[in-house]
């Protein structure tokens, strides 16, 4: 069942908002977002039940990002033909499928499969999100409304991999993905409750945009978000393999630093907000700066507990505020194109966790996790300098 009204065309001050539908849609944010980094802290179990290296099981989150990239590039010419009510269930529809492949997977292949159709969900729904908010709540409440959304984003961010370290010890890590899809179904009937019809407005070429990094403060900025997280997930994606090997962690202690970065990084998200709004650049600049830091800190001082949990909660700090800052950057550079930006935002961040991913399992499997976090600083800190290229591009006239 759904709302019997169509928000399109309505004045927005006639308008009270489908908080319900925002809500829902968080729920489902929450889900995507613990099925995508889900494989972080199971890449062990799982390497050792399909036969096969733990570099290639972090490539379960190279072909998510692949797809995703792919998606959020098309979404919207696609989408535009058609309700944005139907395009979201069915998005969610197929995020629910994903978690019961996935966790069905009797090989490696079905597993990828699986994990693919996770991709394609990401890519959509993160490039639909802030349009469609901006279709349920009227103006002035369209930023209490993307705060709701994002901590959909941030919960998960903080709980899903230190859950699914923990519950992986009692129910296996087939029945810690499959614990998804129950929610994703809640979310997906929720959503069918709540979602007005959407109509199709007007519709975005294929190539719109690609025009966009045309203009230098753009392409420096994409190409800054670009290597900012592929360094981030050349050494997150290994941080099990890390830990245990390394730090000489068991999963109770493991479960326990990965909630260390999680509640840093919630701290960290509710605190940059005021840097923002001062000096955003110097933010953009500064945290890739430390995130290198932190990497080559963890070679060295990686093998005492104390030294790695301090390290970790730095990084969780800085590494989780993140997108914010990104998403403040592109708020202020493409104030009018949003939608366009929000398609290349989502598919340059998706294309980095897939090289990242790829990269750092490469070297993970072949030189260690040496090379993989070295690997991973010096990718941080070219982001440092293609953010402080950005800034001046942005300072420049016309």
């Amino acid at each position: 069942m759904s709302i019997p009204v169509s928000y399109d065309g309505v004045e927005d001050e006639h308008r009270t908002g489908a908080w319900g539908a925002v809500f829902a849609m968080t729920l489902c944010v929450f889900v995507l977002i613990a099925s995508e980094f889900m494989p972080v802290s199971l890449l062990t179990p799982i390497a050792s039940e399909l036969a096969i290296t733990e570099g290639q099981a972090g490539q379960a989150i190279s072909i998510s990002g692949v797809f995703a990239v792919l998606t959020s590039l098309l979404i919207a010419p696609l989408a535009g033909r058609f309700d944005r009510r139907t395009v979201l269930l069915a998005l969610t529809l197929l995020m629910t499928l994903s978690g019961v492949v996935v966790a069905l997977a009797p090989n490696y292949a079905v597993l990828m499969i699986g994990r693919a159709l996770l991709g394609v969900t990401i890519g959509g729904f993160w490039a639909l999100s802030t349009a469609t908010v901006m279709r349920l709540v009227p103006a002035a409440s369209v930023p209490k409304a993307l705060a709701v959304l994002n901590g959909g984003n941030a919960l998960a961010a903080t709980i899903a991999a230190p859950l699914g370290s923990f519950l992986e010890a009692f129910i296996g890590w087939r029945g810690v993905f499959f614990c998804v899809v129950p929610l994703a179904a809640v979310a997906l009937c929720w959503q069918m409750m709540s979602l007005p019809a959407m109509r199709a407005q007007h519709r975005s070429g294929a190539l719109a945009v690609f025009r966009l990094l045309g203009r230098p403060p753009v392409a420096l900025g994409m190409a800054a978000m670009l290597f900012l997280f592929m360094g981030q997930f050349a050494l997150f994606t290994y941080l099990r393999p890390f830990l245990e090997g390394v730090t000489g962690v068991g999963v109770s202690v493991l479960s326990l630093l990965l909630l260390v970065i999680g509640v840093a990084g919630l701290a960290g998200t509710l605190l940059i907000g005021a840097l923002l709004n001062r000096r955003l650049y110097l933010v953009l600049m500064v945290i890739p700066a430390l995130m290198a830091a932190i990497a080559l800190s963890l070679i060295d001082l990686g093998d005492g507990i104390v030294a790695t949990a301090l390290l970790l909660a730095a990084w969780g700090l800085v590494a989780t505020p993140a997108p914010v800052g990104w998403g403040t950057w592109l708020s202020r550079t493409l104030p009018d194109e949003a939608e366009a930006g929000g398609g290349l935002m989502v598919a340059t961040i998706q294309l980095a966790i897939t090289f990242g991913a790829v990269v750092g399992g490469v070297l993970f499997d072949a030189a260690g996790y040496r090379a993989t976090f070295g690997t991973g600083a010096a990718l941080l800190l070219i982001a440092a300098g293609l953010a402080w290229l950005a800034s001046r591009a942005a300072q420049r006239p016309g």
